[in-house]
């Protein structure tokens, strides 16, 4: 999920780091060295990571990797492990560390600052950025009036050999836990096993919405930040393209929340503390927003998201919490009786 982005689209992402305007971080009394296992993307961070070191004189190591290996990585090495920070992009690894008791407790005033539906029910992570679930599809094949009203829609025969997915990307496990969610396991398995008779199986969200647009495929389930930095990359005149938005609470239009989290088993808890709360202030934020890299949502009310994104408050996402969502278990389980794991 995590790929090499253009040595330009960093330096501008890392200018702006060292521009961007606003009151610098205290400085701890004491110089630390952060672990930060990130499942986040890899060119966002390195640069939040030099801004908070410029800004705190906090170090920060960075160790990448996906969210659920990272997260499974956690729970192997338990009160071991090395790391103190965990930033990820779905919701559902943080809940899976919570449930193994394993995070520390998020400072109230770093909680505050996010509307808390987006937080850890017990306080124990706090809600960084959103992404919506959307379906990607070829402007010349089909036509968007043709496109389902609901994702469940795309396990019925009609769709056969016009579906891409990515089972085995992290960001598909959110979708199916919210199926589960709402629909229940049973239709939740039978869905999957249409899914998997209809879809062409990619590596990655980022394989699918490459094959949607050079037409190998009509639509593909995605995060909408796919689409939106392939377009960037190809232009107006190569993206053939588009993004369809599920409306009226459909499970297709899940909003996923991307967290971070203090591991209670970290020797620098106040710096760590401190990098957290920096993820969620307006500087942090504002970069995120602008770096043409990540095309989230930023959660601190206030710091508006890319103009190519819809906006936040127009989206029509599923009443789903992030408890209700789960640590994709069963998700997990459902897909490998499925055969798409």
């Amino acid at each position: 999920m995590n790929t090499t982005r253009s040595l330009p689209v960093l330096r501008t992402l890392c200018g702006i780091a060292v521009l961007a305007a606003a009151a610098a971080l205290p400085l701890n009394s004491e110089a630390a060295t952060l672990t930060l296992y990130n499942a986040q993307h890899e060119q966002v961070v390195a640069a939040l990571a030099k801004d908070f070191e410029k800004q705190s004189g906090v170090s920060v190591k960075v160790r990448n990797g996906e969210g659920p290996a990272m997260a499974a990585q956690l729970v192997a090495e338990g009160s071991a492990s090395p790391a103190d920070v965990y930033f990820t992009e779905n919701s559902p690894e943080l809940m899976l560390l919570d449930e193994k008791g394993l995070l520390a407790k998020t400072d109230a005033s770093t909680l505050s600052t996010i509307p808390s539906r987006y937080n850890s029910p017990q306080g124990d992570w706090v809600g960084v950025l959103a992404r919506e679930n959307v379906l990607v599809y070829n402007t010349k094949k089909i036509d968007a009036a043709q496109l389902p009203a609901s994702l469940m829609d795309l396990a019925k025969p009609e769709w056969k050999g016009k579906v891409g997915i990515a089972p085995s990307d992290g960001d598909f496990l959110p979708v199916v836990s919210a199926v589960i969610a709402m629909k229940g396991e049973a239709s939740a398995l039978e869905w999957l096993k249409g899914l998997k008779k209809n879809s062409q199986i990619f590596d990655d969200d980022e394989g699918v919405v490459a094959a949607v647009n050079r037409g190998g495929v009509a639509t593909g389930v995605v995060n909408n930040y796919y689409w939106a930095r392939l377009h960037v990359q190809l232009g107006d005149s190569a993206t053939r393209s588009a993004i369809y938005h599920f409306g009226n609470g459909d499970v297709g239009a899940l909003v996923n929340v991307s967290g971070a989290a203090v591991l209670k088993s970290s020797t620098n808890q106040q710096a760590a503390q401190q990098f957290l709360a920096y993820l969620v202030s307006e500087r942090a934020q504002d970069l995120m927003a602008k770096g043409k890299i990540a095309f989230e949502y930023p959660l601190h009310a206030g710091v508006s998201p890319d103009p190519l994104l819809k906006p936040f408050d127009q989206l029509s996402p599923p009443s789903l919490t992030v408890e209700q969502l789960g640590d994709d278990s069963k998700a997990a389980k459902l897909m490998r009786q499925a055969g798409l794991l």
